[in-house]
């Protein structure tokens, strides 16, 4: 099973060179690892380029965007910069960050996944941050969603669902959408990768109000947006994101923000959302 690996960098010297060895440390090695230096100003690319005249399996290249962070179209707009340098001849693709250490049998566990059945789309551990000590799982979301961070996504399901969309909100978009191809998302709790820079901690004042934006791309509605912001804040102990969530809800209806996806999708979404729900009161 060919795995291919992107991962977008930008100002990550601190910590590009750690998760580089740590997928080359793998016991099930990918086939190619493309670094995106997305226009840093620190020594990033000068750290990739050592990897890469050390091991062919490992590539950088160099793009011009911006050096705001702005979560999800820039991130994404870098991964499809180093998609593009690829073949098609991948089993998986696979959407990293440049701040994690991962696990050593990572790689090996998820090829067991995918070849365990076919209808697995999309493969994902857990991120963890570090407490005193220990390294915990971070919680911030549901226990059967995969983390931007370490996205995998077999082939056909990529091509399914149109693959990622340059957008706050794409790594919901992905797995809403998989599940609307009817594919499975599979997660692994005992795979805790290290996140070395903790969700949220280079996200600007402008961006505050993106979650809510994308609440309403995803054809959420009101009262799922409603519940979905009271979580969020609630998971991240801060009233005020609540109130920044909604607001971007209510900026997006106003402005007319694009949505993500169809009608149909969005009416599948909502009812998963619904189930998913009452699952879990009942």
């Amino acid at each position: 099973m060919k795995i291919y690996i992107v991962i977008p960098a930008h100002n990550e010297a601190e910590f590009i060179g750690l998760t580089l060895q740590s997928l080359l440390d793998q016991t099930y090695k990918a086939e190619r690892i493309v670094v995106v230096n997305d226009q840093s100003s620190d020594a990033t690319p000068q750290i990739v380029s050592k990897f890469e005249r050390k091991h062919p399996s490992i590539a950088l290249i160099s793009i011009t965007s911006s050096e705001e962070h702005l979560p999800g179209s820039k991130v994404i707009r870098a991964f499809y910069e180093g998609y593009k340098t690829l073949d098609q001849d991948y089993d998986v693709i696979c959407k990293f960050d440049a701040d994690l250490i991962f696990p050593i049998n990572y790689l090996e566990n998820l090829t067991k996944a995918f070849e365990a059945s076919a209808k697995t789309g999309m493969f994902g551990g857990f991120c963890s941050i570090q407490k005193g000590k220990s390294w915990i799982i971070e919680n911030l979301t549901d226990k059967d969603h995969i983390r931007g961070a370490i996205k995998a996504y077999r082939k056909k399901c990529f091509l399914d669902i149109g693959g990622l969309k340059p957008a706050m909100g794409w790594d919901t978009a992905d797995e809403l959408l998989a599940q609307y191809h009817k594919w499975i998302i599979k997660t692994d709790k005992e795979l805790l990768v290290k996140h070395l820079k903790p969700t949220g901690t280079t996200y600007n004042k402008a961006s505050k109000y993106k979650q809510g934006e994308a609440f309403y791309s995803l054809r959420y509605g009101f009262l799922i947006t409603l519940i979905a912001s009271a979580k969020l804040a609630f998971l991240k102990k801060n009233f005020n994101y609540f109130l920044d969530y909604m607001s971007g809800y209510f900026k997006a209806v106003n402005s007319k923000t694009k949505f993500l996806i169809s009608p149909d999708e969005g009416k599948f979404v909502r009812k998963l959302r619904w189930n998913k729900m009452k699952e879990k009161l009942f």
